[in-house]
């Protein structure tokens, strides 16, 4: 039980990680009255409270296949396939949604069980494979913004409370960094570093940071000149002092916001770098994988569309949840907003 244990912690650690920060941040800012009253608002946003339950429930389906159990035979499986797998068999291939028979003109076999989605070409099932690609923007999303969050924000503090050389240092690199087309930038150091799903959120995290950092350093520049910053500095404080107890939770709003922005736009990056080859590894339930597989399958007679349509509704519905809870977030932190 203790080995089990030991690999089960291993196996999911950046996830427990990923909610532990998530909480942190939380619970943080709930004590900020600034945050109190963004929540006040945002509980009267009907179109931000759907969101933020829509985003909520992709995120408990992407956390079901990420966390494992254990399984036979001394391994493990995700809750998925535990709650699914027994349920609904795969089959030898292609089946319509709701068919009864193989899609086959050769051995139109009857299936073995229904399937609302239909199955792929290897016979899974399309609705389970759409509920897994959950798993994968949710672990691209979150190492990214592990990566790049932390990052951006703190050169983008650095930047815009220390100035001179400081800032100048980090403005060459941003600078740079943006001056590179970012898709031909992901596609290098993927290429350099191999397919997988830590290289990929590397190569997003490096790349990803620049905007956040910008945004930062001029709201830090803005903050700086406050009054209270004055006091501090006059009482003596030291720098690490004022930044984290005075500039930081008044910048954190812009951290938030960017992040729930910059998570729509990671997995759209995974679609898109699946769509050109250079996403997830073959076998890796991911949206990307399923619309890149999905594009010889319309070359095919009978036509195969629920395989890409699944996955493009499923992508579509949860960026716009995304971009939605962000537009939300923004007026309710809106400090012109009485």
């Amino acid at each position: 039980m203790g080995a089990f244990f030991n690999h089960w912690l291993a196996r999911n650690c950046i996830t427990l990680l990923g909610f532990a920060l998530v909480a942190w941040v939380l619970w943080s800012g709930s004590h900020h009255e600034r945050w109190q009253r963004a929540w006040r608002r945002f509980r009267g946003d009907k179109i931000g409270m759907a969101a933020l339950i829509v985003t909520c429930i992709y995120l408990f389906i992407g956390a079901l296949e990420v966390i494992h159990i254990p399984g036979g035979k001394g391994g493990s499986r995700s809750v998925i396939d535990v709650l699914f797998a027994a349920r609904i068999p795969s089959e030898k291939t292609y089946s319509a949604p709701m068919e009864s028979r193989l899609l086959s003109s050769v051995d139109p076999t009857p299936l073995r069980g229904r399937h609302l989605l239909g199955t792929d070409a290897l016979g899974k099932d399309v609705l389970i494979e759409t509920l897994k690609g959950c798993s994968t923007a949710l672990i691209i999303g979150g190492l990214t913004s592990l990566i790049y969050i932390p990052l951006g924000t703190l050169a983008g503090l650095c930047a815009g409370y220390f100035r001179r050389r400081v800032d100048d240092a980090i403005q060459y690199i941003y600078s740079t960094l943006a001056a590179i087309p970012q898709i031909l930038l992901l596609i290098a150091i993927i290429m350099v570093l191999d397919k997988g799903l830590w290289q990929m959120s590397l190569a997003l995290g490096i790349t990803g940071w620049v905007g956040l950092c910008r945004l930062i350093r001029g709201e830090t520049m803005r903050q700086s000149e406050r009054t209270y910053v004055m006091a501090a500095r006059a009482l003596g404080q030291s720098h690490w002092q004022i930044i984290s107890r005075h500039v930081l939770p008044n910048v954190m709003h812009l951290v938030i916001i960017n992040a729930v922005l910059g998570f729509s736009g990671v997995v759209l990056a995974e679609a898109t770098l699946g769509y050109l080859g250079v996403g997830s590894p073959v076998g890796t339930p991911s949206w990307g994988n399923m619309i890149d597989g999905g594009r010889s399958e319309l070359s095919r007679d009978p036509l195969v569309w629920w395989n890409l349509t699944a996955a493009g509704i499923a992508l579509f519905i949860l960026v716009l949840a995304l971009n939605l809870l962000a537009d939300s977030l923004r007026r309710a932190f809106d400090p012109k907003r009485s």
